[in-house]
């Protein structure tokens, strides 16, 4: 059975191939071709994640699409579904049906609630689902205006970022800031029963700037009415929405053992945290519309072919992968000058040494990561023992805010000895806590009150860059390096050579690494 999930069609189009229950790969439109029209198929990541799981079309027998999917009449999609498809069966899947799909069925837990809370999607905002064995049952949902979402959007837009696109920004901004001084107003917001209820009187529907916030809540923050927000209080209001979010959906989870987490609010790390402290918690690493790919198919798996065999999610490097001579044919009409390192030993040993000499390496390796986080394969690597690494990534690569810091990849088996952390961190989806001895050492990388982003690797998720750690950590006793995406200027993750070329030599990056080719400045 080959079933194709289609998913985040308007705004974050994704592809996912289930074969015979595996999840062979999973591919977003943007990373593959850097472009996509809203409502219309997917092309390139259709063929990418058919070829990557070895399918033709002729080869599929559903095709799995979460809503919504169309901008007008939804008929021409169908029909360019079957011209695409044609020996497939057509499953039609709600969008938080998709994101509870793509949570429970990915996780360890045979038993779970499941949240889905996103902005909007299909009017639904958010939805608590029990989830047992191979069913998925629908228990309460929370429609919009009553959004946590879309009031994290409006605090966003308010704090002087884009909303739908620089939440994560207000969240790393949070740890700077003094929660209990806006907590009473965002709780006063959100209501303290179960399930939220705004409270409207907080927002002006005439106000189409700076989050749409009515004069009443000017006056709680004791500003004048629509008054820009001082630069000393962004932190502190940043810091009261998360702790007054977070208290929420522990609210919306109360009772619950194991917790399965999906949409939006599943990429707010600190959340995530939050949950871990008194629950057994799985997050969707990819948490937003493009997940739902996985989800759509995931639920045609269980829901409507009873299947029980769960297709479980070993790593999140599901898509496109680039031989030897597809790397050097690049390198070649680009008239670069590259090393080629003859064996995986000479590529470690040549990372390691850059990094010991303080410099910082692009990594791109193997197949490309699904979703947003670089795990391993499509990673900017520097070390912790540099004083100015963050310092160096943040202003001259990323170009980005010095409260955002970096993850601390670690051996999964080692990772206990440096930092306390959940079973999330495998996909960099929660927040760990330095050890007191360790401190100083990962001081550029704290987050307030010692949180630190961790990411865990094992040698099952991730041979070759688990054995980067272990290497590094025999020449400097420290088998940590500072990871951050592949990426720059709000671009997607970088997917082929090509990209991992521009990107390098647009940057302040030392060293690329791509295959066994080594490239320097």
């Amino acid at each position: 059975m080959n079933i194709v999930g289609l998913g985040g069609l308007l705004n974050e189009p994704a592809c996912a191939v289930l074969k015979n229950g595996f999840l062979a790969s999973a591919v977003e439109q943007k990373k593959v071709s850097r472009r996509f029209e809203a409502g219309e198929l997917p092309q390139e990541a259709i063929e990418s994640a058919l070829k990557l799981a070895a399918i033709p079309s002729t080869g599929v027998d559903c095709v799995a699409l979460a809503r919504p999917f169309a901008t007008g009449p939804e008929g021409a999609l169908h029909l360019a579904l079957r011209a695409r498809f044609p020996a497939s069966q057509l499953v039609l899947v709600e969008h938080h049906t998709a994101h509870a799909a793509s949570a429970f069925f990915a996780s360890p837990f045979e038993e779970a609630t499941v949240l889905t809370l996103d902005r909007m999607g299909d009017f639904t905002c958010g939805a608590r689902w029990n989830g047992k064995g191979n069913e998925l049952r629908l228990d309460k949902e929370l429609y919009y205006p009553d959004s946590l979402g879309d009031l994290y959007g409006r605090v966003t837009e308010l704090l002087g970022f884009r909303a739908n696109s620089e939440e994560h920004k207000v969240q790393w901004l949070s740890t700077a800031g003094d929660s209990g001084v806006f907590l009473p107003l965002f709780e006063e917001i959100l209501g303290s029963h179960e399930w939220p209820r705004l409270d409207r009187s907080f927002f002006d529907s005439d106000r189409v700037s700076q989050g749409g916030f009515s004069a009443k809540f000017y006056r709680k923050l004791q500003l004048d009415d629509a008054a820009a927000i001082p630069q000393p209080m962004r932190a502190t209001i940043a810091a009261g929405l998360q702790k007054a979010i977070e208290r929420a959906v522990l609210r919306m989870a109360d009772g619950a053992s194991n917790v399965c987490l999906a949409g939006g609010l599943g990429f707010n790390a600190l959340l995530v945290n939050a949950l871990e402290q008194s629950k057994n918690v799985f997050v969707q690493p990819a948490a937003g519309n493009s997940g739902t790919a996985i989800g759509a198919a995931l639920h045609a798996w269980h829901s409507v072919y009873q299947h029980n065999q769960r297709a479980t999610l070993r790593d999140m490097c599901l898509g496109p992968h680039f031989a030897a001579e597809d790397v050097k044919k690049v390198l070649e009409n680009c008239k670069l000058r590259f090393r080629y390192l003859m064996t995986t030993e000479d590529l470690v040993d040549s990372v390691v040494a850059q990094i010991n000499d303080q410099k910082i390496i692009a990594w791109m390796q193997g197949r490309m990561e699904f979703g947003p986080r670089a795990l391993g394969n499509r990673s900017i690597l520097a070390s912790p023992l540099n004083a100015y690494s963050t310092e160096n990534l943040n202003i001259y690569i990323k170009h980005r805010e010095p409260f955002r810091k970096f993850a601390a990849s670690v051996p999964a088996e080692l990772a206990a000895e440096y930092f306390e952390v959940g079973p999330n961190a495998r996909h960099l989806a929660t927040v760990g806590r330095v050890r007191p001895a360790h401190r100083k050492t990962f001081e550029t990388a704290v987050l307030g009150d010692g949180l630190v982003r961790v990411h865990t690797v094992s040698a099952e998720d991730n041979a070759l860059y688990h054995r980067l750690r272990h290497a590094a950590g025999k020449t400097t006793g420290l088998p940590v390096l500072y990871n951050t995406s592949f990426n720059l200027f709000g671009d997607p993750l970088v997917c082929n050579p090509r990209d991992a070329v521009r990107s390098f030599y647009s940057s302040g990056i030392d060293t690329l690494f791509a295959g066994n080719f080594m490239l320097e400045k």
